[in-house]
């Protein structure tokens, strides 16, 4: 089967109306959907293509499009290596953006909390069980704090988002790390599982000292009480633009030959600490040569021209270079 994915154009000339636009299909990351389907509805009548995405999780999504059932995959995981090679796939950055722990107590609001990574994972562990406990309340002089027991909310399916976030907690607490790990679909201690980033949303909004953790647009689109993080300069920083593009300017792309970075607890005084980039994975050796063509469209006009929008959800965005280096890795690619 000969290689389909063609080079395109940074400027996309001669594209379609939205009538005659073509239908790719995509699947995966919960993280990724909102940036995917504001991307996906400007994309149609910009670019000609009519993007059907999915939001089904990250490990479904890698499964499907080495399946074959979708033209592209998205998850928040990268896909290993040796599984890229095998399943001749070719996965890139679109964006990076943050994931926040949520909480629904009752008086407290967004980033009136404050917690610390060793806590946070101490709470998931069920090593601190009750709200009023006094590892939590040092942390928040002033803040009154119930005396109810904490509900634990994580994710049932598999999971980019959980991927990034016990990654956190295996970096911080040594004993999350020797006996939990971090993986997409990790054995709980404890706690209530929710399908999809908006599952473990509506979860916690409907569990009076509930906590879980989400992609910081779905805390914000269903106005919940983000918590303030210590990061690794020891300061509480809250969640937002300003904080995921402090992180991202630590970041260093060089030190990876497969366009993948570690953006998990960086230096610097307003980094907020669980930031992630999201990746698209696509197939190499294309079924159809008319749908490699409006993937390939797809990215490239969102990536030349989706900025803005991306920004508005407070994702941050690939830098010149990266973008750069992902059309020369798909061009090699062909």
């Amino acid at each position: 089967m000969r290689f389909m994915l063609l080079a395109a154009t940074a400027a996309l000339v001669g594209v379609t109306t939205s009538a005659n636009a073509a239908t790719i299909t995509g699947a995966g990351s919960s993280f990724a959907a909102p940036l995917y389907e504001v991307w996906g509805a400007a994309a149609k009548s910009a670019a000609g293509v009519d993007v059907n995405y999915q939001s089904v999780g990250s490990s479904a999504g890698q499964n499907q499009v080495l399946a074959g059932t979708v033209d592209f995959g998205a998850s928040d995981n990268p896909m290993p290596p040796a599984k890229r090679s095998a399943g001749h796939i070719f996965q890139f950055p679109t964006a990076m953006g943050g994931i926040v722990p949520i909480v629904n107590l009752p008086g407290v609001g967004t980033n009136q909390l404050h917690l610390t990574g060793e806590v946070l994972a101490k709470i998931f562990m069920g090593e601190i069980t009750a709200w009023n406990d006094p590892a939590i309340a040092t942390l928040n002089p002033g803040v009154k704090l119930p005396e109810a027991p904490i509900a634990t909310v994580h994710r049932a399916d598999g999971s980019g988002t959980t991927f990034v976030f016990t990654s956190y907690l295996s970096k911080v607490y040594p004993a999350w790390h020797e006996q939990v790990g971090a993986s997409s679909s990790v054995s709980w201690p404890g706690g209530a599982g929710a399908k999809g980033n908006d599952g473990v949303a509506a979860s916690v909004r409907n569990t009076v000292g509930g906590i879980g953790y989400v992609e910081y647009a779905y805390a914000s689109n269903n106005h919940l009480a983000a918590v303030e993080l210590k990061n690794h300069a020891g300061a509480f920083v809250a969640a937002g633009g300003s904080s995921f593009a402090a992180a991202a300017k630590a970041a260093d792309w060089t030190k990876s030959g497969d366009l993948s970075v570690d953006l998990l607890d960086m230096d610097g005084a307003g980094a907020w600490p669980i930031l992630s980039a999201t990746y698209a994975l696509v197939p190499v050796a294309a079924s159809s040569h008319d749908q490699a063509k409006a993937v390939r469209a797809f990215f490239d006009w969102s990536l030349t021209n989706g900025d803005q929008m991306a920004q508005k959800l407070d994702y941050v965005v690939l830098p010149d270079t990266v973008k750069a280096a992902v059309r020369k890795a798909w061009d090699a690619a062909r």
